[in-house]
């Protein structure tokens, strides 16, 4: 039976950028609720899911192999039966601690098989990431690809709200019948599950696109021949103009939202006498997980339907500052800590953090197109990986510390840990300022598109 090499977008499109939200999501977000609900301190959770985003970070120094090796389906699919087995692997060995071991603390020991998976699956999923996007290029012709580029992204952002919303919403409702520790290890074995399923689908669905080959010859698919295929696009992006500024940026725009985020949805679940709002699991999911998303979505497509308008200089500065507004709605909530059992408290809690994920989703917009008009040249794919790579170094570093900070240095107090990510905004201005300088001013804009457009007609005649 001959194999299909085409297959109606919708078939997979949707199916496909929803599962390679999720473990992203779960390793990097959810997984800070999971630990920190189980016992274990903030600081050594925030160190670890910290941890968690280095696949992330190198996954450029691995990309060429799922070029050179195989096709990129196979890595898809392939990944997917891997992530499914790590999911399964961590649910089992995650401890099961009862309620006085939570209270007490939990040591870091008792998680370290667990660990052990999570770091094995958080590499598939990075390996994933390459390996679909990849396909998606090669499956679709260049108009297909415009077209469903915003269906990609918009399943990509599903997979957020289900990740940070029901996933949490799950182990919460979960956590009413069965102990903290069980609820989660059935969560985690439902997300398996689930990857089992998307991979019995994608095997089966994925089509088997006629450009879809392994690159190169015998020679590239040595070591050496590697590390010369790919040489030349590092070379390339160390030797672009403002290399060293664009970096600093890339690193330090998101400096606030890094530490944020790592300890917002503790401080939501945290006890009202320790600082926090003392929401349960279930009304954190429905609150950050679904209703701030919602605010996240509306904002970046604002943020895109501006900056198309205005182009990135102009744009760039409202951004930038729009990114403050996520500090300023923690440092409402924890010092008033609204009841959230009460319906002002509730609407209280719903507005921060709606319009916290709004103001991110638009600020954002101004670092991806950042990342896109930096990456611009004859080794486009490649650079974007390495900026995408300094991006997860800007989040991985901070995040790392964030418990530490709180705990050890600002006297374990939210208030005064919102108050100093406020302070850390300075770093984002400073960098933004910086970078603006060198944007073109029409980078962004329809009019730049249609230039480049005409240019590279001119270059064919």
């Amino acid at each position: 039976m001959a194999k299909a090499t085409k297959r109606n977008p919708w078939a997979w499109i949707p199916t496909l950028y929803f599962a390679q939200g999720i473990p992203f999501i779960f390793i990097n977000m959810v997984t800070m609720v999971l630990f920190t609900q189980m016992g274990m301190s903030e600081t050594d959770a925030a160190l670890y899911t910290g941890w968690l985003y280095l696949p992330w970070v190198i996954k450029p120094f691995w990309g060429p192999i799922v070029d050179i090796l195989r096709t990129k389906r196979w890595w898809t699919v392939t990944m997917q039966l891997c992530i499914a087995v790590g999911l399964g692997a961590i649910a089992f060995t995650l401890p099961n601690p009862d309620a006085t071991q939570i209270a007490e603390g939990m040591s870091t020991s008792a998680f370290q098989i667990a660990l052990f998976f999570y770091v094995f699956t958080a590499f598939c999923s990075a390996t994933h990431d390459i390996a679909s996007d990849g396909f998606y290029m090669i499956a679709l012709d260049t108009n297909q690809q415009s077209m469903f580029v915003g269906i990609r992204s918009t399943f990509y952002r599903c997979a957020s709200v289900f990740g940070q919303g029901g996933l949490v919403m799950i182990a919460g409702t979960l956590q009413e019948y069965y102990p903290t520790a069980m609820a989660w290890k059935l969560t985690v074995a439902g997300c398996s599950i689930f990857f089992a399923v998307v991979f019995i689908y994608h095997f089966f669905i994925l089509p088997y696109p006629v450009s879809d080959k392994s690159v190169g010859g015998k020679e590239s698919k040595t070591v050496g021949g590697i590390l010369k295929e790919f040489g030349g696009s590092f070379v390339t992006f160390f030797k672009k103009k403002h290399v060293i500024l664009a970096m600093l940026f890339m690193l330090l725009y998101r400096l606030p939202e890094a530490q944020v985020v790592k300890l917002c949805q503790p401080f939501l679940l945290a006890a009202r006498d320790k600082g926090g709002l003392g929401m349960t699991a279930a009304q954190v999911g429905f609150a950050y997980g679904t209703l701030a998303i919602i605010g996240l979505t509306i904002g970046g497509i604002i943020g895109g339907i501006c900056a198309s308008k205005g182009g990135l200089k102009k744009w760039i500065w409202p951004m930038a500052l729009a990114t403050s507004l996520n500090c300023v709605a923690y440092i409402i909530l924890s010092n008033f800590q609204p009841d959230y059992n009460t319906t002002v408290g509730q609407f209280t809690v719903w507005s921060c953090l709606v319009l916290e994920q709004f103001a991110y989703g638009f600020g954002f917009t101004a670092f991806m197109l950042f990342m896109m008009y930096f990456a611009e040249g004859p080794y486009k794919t490649s650079h974007y990986a390495i900026c995408t790579a300094f991006m997860a170094l800007g989040m991985m570093l901070p995040g790392m510390a964030a418990g530490w900070i709180k705990e050890d240095l600002l006297g374990n107090s939210y208030v005064n840990f919102f108050w100093w990510v406020l302070c850390c905004n300075a770093a984002t201005w400073i960098v933004t300022g910086l970078v603006r300088r060198h944007i073109n001013p029409e980078y962004g804009a329809k009019n730049y598109i249609e230039k480049k457009h005409e240019e590279n007609l001119e270059k064919e005649k």
